[in-house]
Parts: structure tokens; sequence; C-alpha cells
């Protein structure tokens, strides 16, 4: 629930895990070309996994980075109020 006193200059870090997975797809290419290179094929298909994992990531953070702000409430939203009904359950005895 939204209380109203999330920071304003809150930011996201989105930015920060596209340069982590750049920096993994990097690796994970190099990997990839060098075990292949050297003769073996596990270690080049455990990189190639690596490799799409990492492709995945950064399409879906390139995304999320497109998308931008939209899903952020801005400062002229009130924050939500508490619901008002009772609670679906009955409250437990208090015991002195």
């Amino acid at each position: 629930m939204r209380t109203g006193s999330e920071p304003a200059t809150a930011r996201s870090a989105l930015r920060a895990r596209f340069w982590l997975s750049m920096w993994g797809l990097v690796w994970a290419i190099f990997g990839t070309a060098a075990f292949a290179l050297v003769g073996r094929p596990g270690w080049a298909v455990a990189c190639g996994v690596l490799w799409l994992v990492a492709t995945v990531d950064m399409t879906m953070i390139l995304r999320h980075i497109r998308q931008g702000p939209h899903y952020q409430p801005g400062r002229t939203i009130p924050p939500y109020r508490p619901p008002e009904s009772r609670p679906p359950y009955p409250r437990p005895p208090r015991h002195p």
C-alpha cells in the first residue's frame, strides 16, 4: 500500500542492470567463442545458454526503460487511503 512517504527522488536501477547485463553478455560471447575454438563443446554450450539468458534479460530491461516512468505515481497523486471496511476475520481477544 502506498503511504505517501516514498522518496520523491527515488530512481530505478534499470540502467545499472542494463550495464551489468551488457558486461555479462560480452563475457558470454567471449566464453562461447573461446571454448568453441579450444574444443570444449560443453563449456561452449554453457556460455551459449548464458548468452541467451543475458540477451533476454537485456531485451526486458530495454523494454522497461523505453516504457518510461508511467507506472510511478507523480507528486500530484495523493496516497491511497486504507480500506474503511471491517477485517474479513474477527480480531483475537486481548489478554491482560
